[in-house]
Parts: C-alpha cells; structure tokens; sequence
C-alpha cells in the first residue's frame, strides 16, 4: 500500500519507529508531537536533518491537511486530530496497522487487561526454543514498525493494548490471544463497555485458517469476531497463561516436551511480582506493572498476610473500593503515593490503617517502619506511574535501588524460608 505524504502525530517510540519505516520506504513523512521536551527536541534535530518537517508544542490543524494518511500513536489521544482527519477526509491509523501494511510474516498478537506480557514473553521463549526466527515486540517496549522494518524473522509476538487498537482497519493476526477484559483505562474511555469493545477489536479481521484464544469468560455475543470462519478456542480462567502457550504449541505443531521445558524454565518478568529479597525476616516484593486495580487483587490474592502496600499514582479511573474485602483479609497497612493518594484514600477509608507519602521513597521508609518479622511489603500502586516516573519500569527500579540498599539477608529471585 502506498502513500505519497504521511503524518506522524506523536514521536516517542511507536511515532519514531513509525517515521523511519516510511521514511526508508520512499514515503514524504512529516511528524507533529505536542511536546517541547529535550528528548522530543533531539529526535526532532535528528529528523530535520533527515529532511524530515516536525512541528513541536501543538498539533494543529495545517499539519493534518494535504496529507494521504496520517498515523497516530498510542498514547496521543488528542480528539481535535480524529475530526481534524475526518472533515479533511484523511484515513487515520495506528502504528500497529502501519506496520501491519509491510509485514510479511504471521502474527501472534496477545491482549487483555493483565497477564499479556507475560503470556507474550512465554510463547517468544517456546519459539526461541522450537528454533524459530521470532521478533517479541508491541506494547511491551519495541515498536511492531521497528521490526517490520528490520524484516527478517519468520514469526513475530505483538502485544497489543487497546490503545494501539482504536485505528486499525485491516490488521489481521494469524492468532489472536485476549486473556481476560476487567474495567482499566477508564480515563481514556467513557465506559468499560468502550473499553471492551476497542479490545474486542483484535480479531475482528480474522477469518478462514486464522486462530481465535479467548478467555473462557469472554463468551458474549459482542466477543465473537465479524467472521464466522477463524476457529475459536477457549481457556481454562485458572491457568491462562500456561494453557494459551500450550494451544499456540499445538496450532504451530511444536513438540510437547518443548512447551513442557519452556514453561518449567519460565522465570517470571521484571516489575510483576518480583521476589526482591528479605531483611529482618521481611520480604519485598516490586509489583510495579500492576497499573490497574485488577492487577492489584491478583497480586493479594497471591500472598499471606500481613502485607504493608504501598498504592497510588496517576489514576486510570479505577476503583479502589473493589478491594475493600481483600484488603480486610491480607494488608496490615496502606502507604499512599501520587496523584491518586486523596481518592484512594476516601475510597479505602476506615479498612485499614493509612498513611500518606510525597515520594516513592518516603513510602517506603514508612513501609520499613511497619513492618515486622514475616510480613511482606509490597508495590503494587494500580495506578500509571506518569505522575512521578517516566514509566512503570522506572518507578520499578527506583523501588528495587531502595530495597538493596537495605541489608537483604536473601538472594532476589530466590525466595528462601
């Protein structure tokens, strides 16, 4: 598909990776980021000298015009761009289906509200193991453009969030995954039931020798993708991850004892749930992934009381007061950070003990004041960490950096006793 002039709206990663493809295909590319920040600055200097126009601190509406297509990234969500485009009659779409234009290998493309990234690292290390040349990219860090532009994997592994969803037109993955849909996001859309539409969208295009794995409660008539022919298969809620890499080995005939060796040697990622270690017969545990309320519960459901938890961040509009119950059952104390402190606050009142903090840090010294022999203090903030870290990683490490600075009496990673 061809283009002969090309918006870029958005140049953090996806907008960048976006610009090159289309600038190494031949294509006239022109990029708008609303930021002035001295990382956009510098990426727009490599730009120009490129050749490349960049319009920075707006996007307006001069950008949009004369243009054939126009590509938005996921985290601009600017509506004045989507009616800009449509008075102009100008098609816009996402960088997922950008890179979908030029891709020539089968996709796997994995969503859900928790538990995608994990799902996808796994079916990345089952095909690094049954030898195959597969490319691990989406929303978990590297652009899909990136790697359509590097061409040369047989397979690719695309996360994708519904943000990366809300313009595609043809994207079609060989198999789509959709783990589970629980209410996230709900200051970007207006209900949940949005929501779970956009997310519905990642099978939408599939059809005849296509493959559909979907959560055993996403049964409803809504869920079911435009065309009859892809065949559809349903997990088992209890073990999600595990069964999904399991139906990938068997569609992609991988032999069993390698899907047996991949999920037995699957160590867990980085920020989700990780064992930090133990001092003073305290242990502490970096849940900073958990961005939604959803991703909170599962990370209590999965430990023994006492837990101090430290919540909070840039609010997503979840709610909080979900956890009431379980909150009564495993947490001893709350440790509240950010932007959404005042709100979660009103919504936990009177369940537990709470205190308030200004950084990350002064939480987490409260937390080692608490906290006694066998209990477990724990980041889970349910929350984006936009407010004070430029992502959840770093909020992650932050907190990591914190707990090695006490004296740890076990090795991370390995939890002991």
């Amino acid at each position: 598909m061809f283009f002969k002039k090309v918006g870029v709206i958005g140049l953090g990663r996806s907008g960048w990776a976006a610009t090159q493809l289309l600038r190494a295909r031949g294509v006239d590319v022109e990029v708008s980021d609303c930021s002035e920040s001295k990382d956009i600055a510098e990426k727009a200097e490599i730009l120009q000298e490129q050749g490349i126009r960049v319009e920075l601190g707006r996007h307006s509406r001069g950008f949009i015009q004369n243009k054939n297509l126009i590509v938005v990234s996921p985290g601009v969500h600017n509506p004045l761009v989507s009616l800009w485009a449509k008075q102009e009659n100008i098609p816009l779409i996402s960088e997922i289906e950008l890179g979908y234009y030029f891709c020539h290998a089968p996709i796997i493309a994995i969503s859900g509200t928790n538990g995608k990234t994990t799902t996808a690292t796994l079916i990345e290390s089952l095909l690094k193991n049954a030898a195959k040349k597969v490319a691990l990219c989406g929303n978990i860090g590297i652009p899909f453009s990136q790697i359509v532009s590097e061409n040369n994997y047989e397979i690719i592994v695309l996360e994708v969030s519904s943000f990366q969803l809300e313009k595609i037109d043809k994207f079609k993955p060989y198999i789509s995954i959709i783990l589970n849909i629980t209410p996230d996001h709900l200051d970007r859309y207006k209900t949940f039931e949005e929501y779970r539409r956009t997310k519905y969208r990642i099978f939408e295009n599939q059809g005849e020798g296509d493959w559909v794995i979907i959560g055993s409660k996403l049964q409803a008539p809504s869920s079911k993708p435009k065309n009859k022919s892809p065949q559809i298969l349903y997990l088992d809620e209890e073990d999600g991850n595990k069964q999904a890499v399991r139906l990938v080995g068997e569609i992609l005939k991988i032999k069993k004892e390698i899907v047996d060796r991949t999920l037995k040697e699957f160590k867990g990622l980085e920020h989700r749930l990780e064992y930090l270690g133990r001092a003073r017969g305290i242990r502490f545990i970096n849940d900073s992934k958990a961005t939604n309320v959803d991703s909170v519960r599962y990370a209590l459901q999965k430990l023994s009381p006492w837990v101090i938890l430290i919540l909070g961040g840039r609010d997503k509009g979840g709610d909080f007061g979900a956890l009431r119950s379980l909150i009564e059952k495993k947490v001893k104390k709350l440790l509240l950070i950010g932007e959404a402190r005042e709100k979660i606050k009103n919504q936990l009142a009177g369940v537990k003990p709470i205190k308030e903090a200004n950084s990350l840090e002064g939480a987490f010294n409260l937390a080692c004041q608490a906290a006694e022999k066998g209990d477990t203090v724990l980041l889970s903030p349910g929350c984006a960490s936009f407010d004070m870290f430029a992502n959840f990683e770093q909020r992650g490490k932050e907190f990591r950096k914190l707990v090695k600075d006490v004296h740890l009496t076990s090795t991370p990673g390995v939890e002991g006793g």
